[in-house]
């Protein structure tokens, strides 16, 4: 297993396989992919709210959400930006959302009173117009193996056409979280925020340009865990629920 080095911490860094079975020995934990999901989301929000002074009032944050779990902890990030004052609009594509990921949209839907919600094409017409303060790239999660598609591709080469920093939830849109080949097209984030432990794609030499600025956040992954898989993690998250890697 390769290993970084950040401060007095030694990270190991994992596959998309070996992440698929932190995921997988989580639930049979009783650690519900919903609560993972709340986790990831609210640490996405916090690290936006830092990159924007600590303060997200009043500021225009657009989160761009996938069908997948990727997205669901979008839409969570959106729900918490909302309620600390942001001006929120999700771009999302509805069609087939995965279970959780439904729900969370649900729970946004009963906010569409003060949430601008673009789906579909809507949401490619809208980035011709409107940049927003920030952007939330949680398209995409780890498990992508190839050229993103039909509308994340457009979205993404969208993103890529304006100068707002973007923040990628898990690993940038368009990257391999194992090889860390880049993708055409791939989001140019100003920052990633990987979750649990750093995906082995994340650190490669040549992946600078679209990842930015590397974070790791805690989605609560007990160390027992990990002993399980025969992977030594020391307390990472002893100060801070985020941590800066680069």
């Amino acid at each position: 297993m390769d290993y970084i080095s950040v401060a007095d911490f030694r990270i190991p860094v994992v596959t998309t396989a070996e992440m698929r079975e932190v995921d997988r020995l989580m639930i049979e934990y009783g650690i519900q992919l919903l609560q993972m999901m709340e986790n990831a989301g609210r640490n996405l929000a916090e690290l936006a709210r830092r990159f924007l002074d600590g303060s997200v009032s009043g500021k225009h944050i657009i989160i761009a959400a996938g069908k997948g779990n990727n997205g669901g902890g979008g839409l969570v990030a959106a729900r918490h930006l909302y309620n600390w004052g942001a001006q929120i609009t999700v771009l999302i594509q509805t069609d087939a959302l995965s279970g959780v990921t439904e729900i969370q949209w649900n729970i946004l839907k009963k906010l569409s009173f003060a949430l601008a919600t673009k789906v579909n094409e809507k949401a490619i017409e809208f980035l011709n117009k409107d940049y927003g303060d920030l952007i939330l790239d949680a398209m995409i999660g780890y498990g992508l193996s190839g050229n993103p598609r039909g509308w994340a591709a457009k979205i993404i080469e969208k993103i890529n056409s304006l100068s707002v920093p973007v923040i990628a939830l898990d690993v940038p849109s368009g990257l391999d979280a194992t090889t860390g080949e880049i993708y055409n097209p791939c989001v140019q984030a100003t920052a990633t925020m990987t979750l649990a432990l750093p995906k082995a794609g994340l650190v490669k030499p040549d992946v600078k340009q679209v990842v930015g600025s590397l974070y790791l956040a805690d989605i609560s992954v007990p160390d027992v865990l990990y002993k399980e898989m025969g992977i030594d993690v020391t307390t990472l998250f002893l100060n801070d629920t985020l941590i800066r890697l680069n």
